[in-house]
């Protein structure tokens, strides 16, 4: 079983795009979207959901009314300020316990608190794993793990030899969730400043892990200059570039109308994307 983690440094690259257009591509294999805090991948390949499960991702305080004794300590020690008149404020709330433990009557207790839900679903091309992250929850980290988790199961259960992952945007803590023991990361890049920027911090993250790294270049065409940039900063890096595909508006046409690219043609975009996706299995070696 070998999986791909399509990532990039910043939003709004194209990942997802590129992603649900693999999706179609592949032969055989099991697509799992990592971005939980803004998952989108959903409304390319239209997922028919066949399992629900709650996310407890975190815990929050509640102080009972009956044992408290209103002193005070709990809400000025609270750095996060979620304690006002003697009751928590569970969107401020981070559970970090330290009211419970300061509480001298022990009216503070911490309550698993539903974050989101994950799902298992059907696909045109294969089973899907993917998540929802509740409004304003954390814990995302966590969350990427366990999808990707029930990704394998469901890839070892089927004898799925591919999964296709849809990594979050950034550095933080649910892209390295989604790239610990993944084979290969694919990092979506763009030709401006903070495309450049952004391309050189993920790239040193994905190459903490040991996995095969590389990059493509989308919309190359809009700043040639800039992607001579990513070029050169690529070679600098030792991370070979793949591919680039072309501004194009069936790009555009493809994600109003809720699909993957590759199903409107065979022009400029989706030749690249195709042209790509062999790169990739080459590289990936499946």
């Amino acid at each position: 079983m070998k999986e791909l983690t399509v990532i990039s440094g910043k939003g709004g690259t194209g990942k997802t795009s590129i992603l649900g257009a693999f999706a179609t591509l592949a032969e055989n294999s099991v697509v799992c979207d990592c971005d939980v805090d803004a998952a989108n991948l959903h409304i390319l390949l239209k997922p028919n959901i066949k399992e629900t499960h709650p996310f407890y991702g975190e815990k929050k305080a509640e102080i009972l009314p009956h044992l408290c004794t209103q002193c005070g300590l709990c809400e000025d020690l609270c750095r996060f300020q979620a304690i006002k008149e003697y009751k928590i404020n569970p969107y401020a709330c981070e559970g970090c316990a330290l009211c419970q433990h300061v509480c001298p009557v022990g009216a503070v207790v911490l309550h698993d608190h539903l974050s989101g839900h994950w799902y298992v679903s059907d696909t045109q091309w294969g089973p899907m794993v993917h998540a929802k992250l509740g409004i304003a929850q954390g814990n995302s980290g966590l969350l990427v793990n366990v999808v990707r988790k029930k990704a394998r199961e469901v890839a070892r259960d089927k004898r799925i030899p591919l999964i296709l992952s849809d990594g979050p945007p950034g550095i933080g803590c649910p892209v390295i969730s989604s790239l610990a023991g993944t084979d290969m990361a694919l990092i979506v890049s763009e030709p401006t400043a903070s495309g450049i920027h952004d391309l050189e911090r993920i790239a040193k993250v994905a190459g903490t892990f040991g996995c095969k790294t590389a990059v493509c270049i989308n919309k190359y065409d809009l700043d040639e200059a800039n992607c001579r940039h990513i070029e050169d900063l690529a070679g600098q890096l030792g991370v070979p570039i793949l591919g680039k595909i072309p501004f194009d508006p069936i790009v555009t046409e493809a994600v109003l109308r809720g699909i993957p690219v590759t199903l409107l043609g065979n022009g400029e975009a989706q030749s690249s994307v195709r042209n790509l996706w062999e790169q990739v299995v080459n590289m990936l070696g499946v």
